[in-house]
């Protein structure tokens, strides 16, 4: 068996670990049970370029408690908890290649392992595998299935693949899933990004200056999260429709070269890059705390910001001080990647629950359908989406209503009328 991680000997904690994060993940464990007795994925191979978390390492049980062969890198240097790491080699027999804080060198190295056992499928956030294997590794692409895809950043790359008439396998877009994107996007990333930052820098959130750059659902989330703790928020836009819904939700909406002028706090959360870039350091304020909340760390200039300095030192444990030539101060935060996954825990489990969910059911999707599905990206069934739905409130002792016959009628008919 072959892995890579930082100490085996951290594997006990992360057991721990992955038991509490469990607890409140009663779907993937339905889920699980499910594919232990039916083993729909026997003799499959399936590589996932993921953040390595208490949540990710359910998802990886659960393949593997269907039968499949599962191997699992980090999506971010920096997300890594090397103690699941660990227990999931020890005690799950799962080759994990992650280890926190690798270097790029070491991270593509790891990235590549996974795909040394020629997947049929890949599990991705990010895009990292698909992108790989479509440049550099396109001997793979006859054993593909499909794949699965996590996130908004990753679903905008390879939608850019399908467009160019290069996607050569079906990929499900687990971003799109509205069991997904409406909870995890919003509520995950809001909580736990604010989190990141409370961790980093132990400053307080309310009656500062709090600036959002994207309101996407993501940027939606640590909106609502850091006015829920005081902030006065601004949020920073370039889509005419969500800056207007961003005004009537009752934020201030502003250029970002504007609110550079006044900010506190900023968060990127758009998925694009230079979204804070040199025009904006030069206006901010002496002591400003900038962070990224998105996939890569593109979307702060960390190369104009260095270029700009005549010194920088690490004055916290994620907290890097950059001195401008004109004496001012900007603490950059987790080095521009997500602070919620490098100076915090990432997204609480109850809401991966349902996240994780979509990729398990994404990944039997692409095996049930695997002579019928064209190059393209695909969003996670209707079916599926409603299903997880269903699970999780059945989960919290929530019950729904159901539509009557007549009620079905109706809403299928014109002849009624008003």
């Amino acid at each position: 068996m072959h892995y890579d991680v930082k100490n085996i000997k951290l594997a006990k904690e992360g057991a721990l670990r992955i038991e509490w994060a469990s607890e409140c993940m009663p779907v993937m464990k339905l889920l699980e049970e499910r594919f232990k007795k039916e083993k729909p994925f026997k003799g499959i191979r399936i590589s996932g370029c993921l953040h390595v978390t208490t949540e990710t390492a359910r998802l990886a049980i659960a393949l593997k408690a269907g039968g499949a062969n599962v191997l699992l890198c980090a999506s971010n240097p920096l997300s890594t908890q090397d103690d699941v790491a660990a227990s999931l080699v020890k005690h799950h027999k799962i080759s994990v290649f992650a280890i926190k804080g690798e270097g790029r060198i070491t991270y593509y190295r790891h990235i590549n392992k996974v795909l040394d056992q020629k997947p049929h499928i890949t599990v991705d956030d990010g895009a990292d595998l698909v992108s790989i294997i479509h440049s550099k590794r396109r001997n793979l692409l006859k054993d593909i299935i499909g794949g699965t895809e996590e996130t908004t950043t990753g679903v905008i790359r390879l939608r850019s693949l399908e467009k160019q008439g290069k996607l050569m396998h079906p990929i499900i877009s687990v971003n799109d899933a509205d069991t997904k994107h409406l909870f995890d996007n919003r509520y995950g990333t809001g909580q736990s990004t604010v989190d990141g930052i409370i961790r980093a820098t132990n400053r307080l959130i309310a009656g500062s200056q709090f600036v959002v750059c994207g309101y996407g659902w993501c940027g939606r989330g640590v909106a609502m999260r850091a006015r829920g703790m005081g902030a006065n928020v601004t949020v920073c836009e370039i889509d005419p429709v969500r800056a207007l819904e961003a005004v009537m939700d009752g934020y201030t909406v502003t250029s970002i070269a504007e609110a550079a002028k006044y900010g506190d706090i900023f968060v990127t959360a758009t998925g694009n890059i230079s979204v804070l870039d040199r025009q904006h350091f030069a206006l901010m304020k002496d002591g400003v705390i900038i962070a990224n909340t998105g996939h890569f760390n593109v979307e702060i200039d960390i190369e104009a910001l260095k270029k700009m300095s005549k010194k920088t030192r690490k004055i916290r444990s994620f907290v890097e001080e950059y001195t401008l030539k004109n004496g001012k101060r900007v603490n950059l935060l987790a080095d521009g990647r997500l602070v919620n996954l490098a100076a915090a825990e990432g997204h609480p489990s109850h809401v991966m629950d349902m996240s994780f969910a979509n990729q398990a059911l994404g990944c039997l999707f692409l095996v049930q359908n695997r002579k019928r599905l064209d190059p393209k990206v695909y969003k996670v069934p209707e079916k599926i989406d409603k299903e997880i739905a269903r699970l999780k409130l059945k989960s919290m002792g929530i019950k729904i209503n159901t539509l009557t016959a007549e009620q079905k009628k109706y809403l299928g008919s014109w002849e009624m009328g008003t």
